[in-house]
């Protein structure tokens, strides 16, 4: 059974900082990993991924050198450093896990693989 859980949402002031965490387990597939976000009324994009082979990472350009996208010890966890946030940063955050044969990159967000609820963030200010 595919499980991907996210955490470390929450309701912060602009400038601050959150770290989400994402763990998955379950599946097999060679897969690169990121995270996307949906705002509300938005379409979902892309905001950082990391290419499981060659460990080359991507970023949303509005997020470049605020965000850090690094995995973790466990072969499919996940983090992302989300520092100086602003509003244009609330949404929901999804940690997806995306065959490798997509070729998945910013502001693209994935439409096969698996993620998980999201954590939701929420920047005020």
């Amino acid at each position: 059974q595919v499980q991907v859980l996210e955490s470390g949402g929450g309701s912060v002031q602009a400038g601050e900082s959150l770290r989400l965490s994402c763990s998955a387990s379950g599946f097999t597939f060679h897969s690169d990993m990121g995270w996307y976000r949906r705002a509300a009324g938005k379409e979902p994009e892309g905001v950082a991924t990391i290419q499981r082979e060659s460990g080359d990472i991507y970023y949303l350009d509005s997020v470049r050198g605020r965000f850090t996208v690094s995995r973790g010890d466990g072969e499919n966890t996940l983090y992302l450093q989300m520092n100086d946030l602003k509003p244009e940063d609330t949404g929901m955050y999804y940690c997806a896990f995306v065959p490798s044969r997509v070729n998945w990159r910013p502001p693209e967000a994935p439409d096969i693989g698996h993620w998980g609820r999201g954590t939701q963030v929420t920047v005020s200010g």
